[in-house]
């Protein structure tokens, strides 16, 4: 029988229901039409033939919780990671204004809490240095922004300015150009628009990132209209080959545009339905937690829509053929997104509602994600980014029930993983490493960080593969090597279920395929 590509020579993990092993695959038309051993070589014939040399091969990586479009549109903006000190984010700054053309300056991925004055930085040098520049910097997590005097004046923002699941910080009596959550909105109203050829160019760029960890398929959270329609006409002119999942953001216009009409599904891209930011996060003290935070007396960080909004709007989607997702960090804000959902939801159902984060969850909730079948799509890297500080925010008798990825997988047995990039890394086999050994890239700490939580392999494996497929409804035409399914996968040097955390950790991709094409080759 012919074929139009065979690898073989490999070890294949096929993640199928019984994590069964297999040596050739043969794939024809973009799908796998046999799996087995290497009596296939004989019953087989196709042009193209691939000698794995035993590496292994995986199902393509899939990111269960991104922000692939924010990531690519972002990708122009001056990158702050890695400083340690907001005194050398003012040096990258006043460097890349020198040869920065646009109007305004703009920054991403400070984090306050890698510094050793682990306090928000405040605009007064910002406004000495560039006091006719607008100056907008997002802090690592998307939830606060450093803004200058400039940029302020031209969002109308002043110390009377209010508004609500948000905050604009004010220290004796002025603002500090630190905003918080829903008050962000109102300079990034205000900021230059990239053009639908600027964002398809970004677009193809980030995807580039993606294949290159063997990521072949993501969930892009929190998608507004108009950038969803530019990203389906980049796919459907063929620039994208990566498979792309779209989780919309909750305003009026997506309501209005796609909630009473079928969802777009196709094998390139699927509308799978609606994300809504129930709270903010726990670096910004934005997380909303039943009890005050410890190192802030008297604050309690804030819901970002009232219950009563987020019950309405989901029991409007809930009449429909999409999916629910919310934002939920704080053990109050879980709580309520929670209770929210028992109310809808009847018992035993399939609606796959999600809560993305899931990150400190009251022990007296945890409950309620098996009982409804409620799905928490969670994100092992952030355990390790935030392992320094937590504590320091919640105390150590709320840490018990933070970050329980194990506690979360045992209400409905699958729990799908992702990265939440760009808030860390995109690299898949990071949140594998993460899940499994709860462990920075330095082996930190010894014996890991709260392991009693920690996944096994194979189910850190599945939770990138066939989980992370699942939460999308989607477990029917990828996430596993299967005949029939789309044939999208991953070959790399190292063993995931028996290589060492370093040989894990510091794995290079080998080939990514999608759709039986090889869309990518370390060099």
């Amino acid at each position: 029988m012919d074929a139009d590509l065979i690898i073989h020579h490999a070890k294949i993990y096929t993640v199928d229901s019984n994590m069964n092993t297999a040596s050739v695959i043969v794939i024809k038309d973009g799908k796998f039409i046999a799996v087995g051993g290497d009596t296939l070589l004989n019953q087989y014939q196709a042009k193209n033939k691939l000698d794995a040399k035993g590496q292994c091969i995986y199902p393509g990586f899939m990111d269960a919780h991104c922000h692939f479009t924010g990531y690519a549109m972002d990708k122009y903006k001056l990158v702050l990671y890695g400083c340690t000190s907001f005194n050398a984010c003012v040096e990258k700054i006043i460097a890349y204004a020198k040869t920065n053309h646009g109007t305004w300056i703009e920054g991403r991925m400070w984090d306050q809490n890698q510094w050793a004055q682990k306090e928000f930085p405040t605009k007064d040098t910002l406004d000495k240095l560039f006091p006719n520049t607008p100056i907008f910097l997002m802090r690592v997590d998307g939830h606060a922004v450093l803004c200058n005097q400039k940029a302020l004046d031209l969002a109308k923002i002043t110390i009377t300015s209010t508004c609500s699941g948000g905050e604009f910080q004010q220290k004796n009596g002025k603002l500090t150009g630190i905003l918080i959550d829903n008050a962000c909105k109102a300079v990034i109203d205000i900021l230059p628009k990239r053009t639908q050829q600027e964002c398809t160019i970004d677009f193809v760029a980030a995807q580039q990132d993606c294949i290159g960890y063997g990521l072949t398929s993501v969930i892009d959270c929190s998608v507004k209209k108009e950038i969803a329609q530019w990203l389906i006409a980049a796919q459907e002119k063929n620039k994208l080959q990566i498979r792309t999942s779209i989780l919309l953001t909750d305003d009026k216009e997506n309501i209005d545009t796609f909630l009473h009409q079928s969802p777009l599904r196709t094998n390139q891209m699927h509308i799978l339905g609606f994300k809504i930011f129930a709270d903010g996060s726990l670096g910004s003290r934005g997380a909303y937690m039943m009890q005050e935070y410890d190192d802030e007396p008297n604050h309690h960080g804030h819901m970002l829509k009232s219950v009563d909004s987020i019950q309405a709007i989901a029991t409007e989607v809930f009449h429909s053929a999409y999916q629910l997702c919310i934002h939920a960090i704080g053990d109050g804000a879980n709580h309520e997104v929670l209770r929210i959902y028992s109310n809808i939801l009847p018992p035993n159902n399939n609606r796959r509602w999600r809560i993305e984060h899931a990150q400190v969850v009251a022990p007296s909730d945890f409950h309620y994600f098996g009982e409804y079948q409620i799905i928490p799509s969670v994100q092992p890297t952030h355990a390790i980014s935030d392992m320094a500080w937590a504590k320091d925010r919640i105390g150590a008798e709320r840490m018990k029930s933070a970050y329980a990825y194990q506690q979360l997988l045992l209400q409905n047995n699958w729990l799908p993983l992702g990265t939440d990039f760009p808030v860390e890394g995109i690299n898949p086999l990071h949140t594998f490493y993460t899940a499994v050994f709860r462990q920075d890239e330095h082996g930190n700490p010894q014996n890991g960080f709260q392991t009693e939580n920690a996944l096994s392999r194979k189910d850190a494996l599945q939770g990138i593969t066939i989980w992370a497929a699942k939460s999308a409804f989607e477990e029917d035409q990828k996430g596993s090597i299967e005949n029939g399914k789309l044939a999208d996968f991953v070959i790399l040097p190292v063993d995931l279920m028996k290589a060492s955390p370093n040989e894990i950790y510091n794995a290079k991709v080998t080939f990514t395929f999608i759709g039986g094409k090889k869309v990518f080759e370390k060099k």
